[in-house]
């Protein structure tokens, strides 16, 4: 239960961060781990609750809460803060399959759903899982584990991002031959590619797990987009092998087709962040920058989530003349509102690493909100040179719907050489699911229902953002681990998969 009067003796301490600054600098991970010390005592703030709400993951408002994959939060706090590390992450190994990823990238609803909460910061949750696990590797406690007995069973998995790779994980476990299927040129899906260097290390944290799952025996395939790669069809994979789960995302983004989209400059940001980050691993860092970059350039970020800070991040470090990002939802308050109670998820402004490090050179957030914008201009040789941006307030329509009206007077230029829409996802992409012929919602997701993620055809699941929609990390290896136990359950007869 941690220490009797943990909390009350000891304040919230997390990983501590290179100064902006210097961090901008370079594309390495900026976070700093604490020490033994600081990690046994914020363990300490983690009391006996009673019914904690960390460890279990629901939806809440629409909003996450809790922890998704089910993290044994209260028992691994306990043990970090004895000193017994190795239990810890054995504990913590039994619900999440890569706490070296959750603990750097997961957003962390279970600190936002934690019972001290209530009445004071919660436990750092996530710095301390993040510990644990890379406690774990360095200690040599992370080893290959290699299935005793082969069932004879072969699996595709389709997508090896978080979804698939858990997924894979798991069936690999169980002793089926499971084959990771990837359209890029690296494994890791979304953990690869949409997320930049300096929040995930690419070599040596996803890379450093592709390849012990690849000792274990997953076999990974690359540069094979299936569907559009005439060797390796549906009805191939459906032949092939004895059950198919796709895992490919909802990488569909969400345009803005105002008048002038076709100006030269204005890019998806999925594409700008994966132009980025393949070039800094073909060229290993050397400093040089991908041809689609923010060199000295205006730029305007139009999305507030973690695409668009993750797209502030990198202009920064390519070196824009400056940015700013455009948010269309008002700003949110300092402390939770009336209607944003525990264990909701909270609905309060921060400043995350992006807008930290634009606002140490800039003098400021780059954030602006309530602004929507109306038309792109261009110069006469088609390139991008503004936005006409307007403030907008949000009121009530005839069907009594929230929607956008513009304020009188607002309307307003601002210059921008180059545009990076991050404003979602609307689902995967059609051709993975009419290749296939399976069944889609009204949302365009793949139709499996959750528990069981299963297709209208047989042998056939779905898991991940594919299925549920753009979601968190957390959700998606929660999904790839069910879709594995019901796909173990499907080859035989039963399962053991938790």
């Amino acid at each position: 239960m941690g220490k009797p009067t943990g909390f009350m003796e000891l304040e919230r301490k997390t990983d501590s961060e290179t100064a902006p600054l210097e961090r901008i600098k370079h594309w390495n991970e900026f976070k700093i781990h604490p020490d033994e010390k600081q990690s046994r005592e914020q363990g300490a703030r983690c009391m006996d609750c009673g019914t904690p709400f960390c460890h279990t993951g629901q939806l809440v408002a629409g909003m996450a809460s809790g922890c998704p994959v089910y993290n044994l939060i209260p028992e691994w706090n306990d043990l970090v803060f004895r000193g017994r590390w190795k239990e810890a992450l054995q504990r913590l190994h039994k619900t999440n399959n890569f706490p070296e990823f959750t603990g750097r990238v997961c957003p962390a609803p279970c600190e936002g759903s934690c019972v001290l909460g209530v009445i004071k910061p919660p436990v750092a949750i996530k710095s301390n899982e993040c510990a644990i696990s890379d406690r774990g590797w360095a200690e040599g406690w992370v080893t290959p584990r290699i299935p005793a007995n082969r069932t004879g069973k072969k699996v595709a998995v389709v997508g090896s991002g978080p979804a698939g790779l858990a997924c894979a994980d798991q069936l690999n476990q169980a002793g089926h031959h499971v084959t990771v299927f990837e359209r890029d040129d690296r494994i890791g899906g979304l953990l690869m590619y949409g997320i930049p260097n300096m929040k995930l290390d690419k070599q040596a944290v996803v890379g450093r797990r592709v390849n012990l799952m690849r000792e274990e025996g997953v076999e990974f395939k690359t540069g094979i987009c299936i569907g559009a790669d005439a060797e390796w069809s549906p009805a191939r994979l459906r032949q092939d092998f004895d059950a198919v789960v796709l895992c490919c995302g909802a990488s569909q983004a969400r345009d803005l087709p105002i008048d002038g989209r076709e100006a030269g400059g204005i890019h998806l940001a999925m594409a700008f962040l994966t132009a980025n980050t393949r070039h800094q691993l073909d060229h290993d860092f050397d400093g040089s920058l991908p041809a689609l970059n923010a060199a000295g350039l205006e730029v305007v970020v139009i999305g507030g989530g973690d695409t668009g800070t993750d797209c502030v991040a990198t202009s920064v470090r390519h070196g824009c003349k400056r940015v700013t990002q455009l948010e269309i939802l008002p700003k949110p308050p300092l402390e939770r509102a009336a209607d944003n109670p525990w264990p909701e998820w909270p609905k309060v402004y921060k400043m995350d690493y992006g807008q930290e490090e634009a606002a140490a050179l800039q003098g400021g957030d780059p954030r602006q909100y309530l602004v929507q914008t109306k038309r792109f201009l261009k110069d006469a040789a088609g390139k991008l040179s503004g936005l006409e941006i307007v403030d907008i307030e949000w009121a009530k329509d005839a069907q009594g719907r929230f929607v956008p009206q513009d304020v009188a007077g607002s309307l307003r230029v601002i210059p921008a050489q180059l545009v990076l829409l991050a404003m979602g996802f609307t689902g995967p992409e059609s051709n993975i699911v009419a290749g296939f012929g399976v069944d889609a919602d009204p949302r365009s997701n793949v139709k499996a229902e959750h528990g069981k993620f299963t297709t209208n055809l047989a042998g056939v699941f779905a898991a991940g953002d594919m299925r549920r929609g753009q979601s968190l990390i957390v959700w998606a290896i929660n999904e790839g681990r069910g879709a594995a136990r019901e796909c173990d359950r499907f080859l035989m007869g039963v399962t053991q998969l938790p």
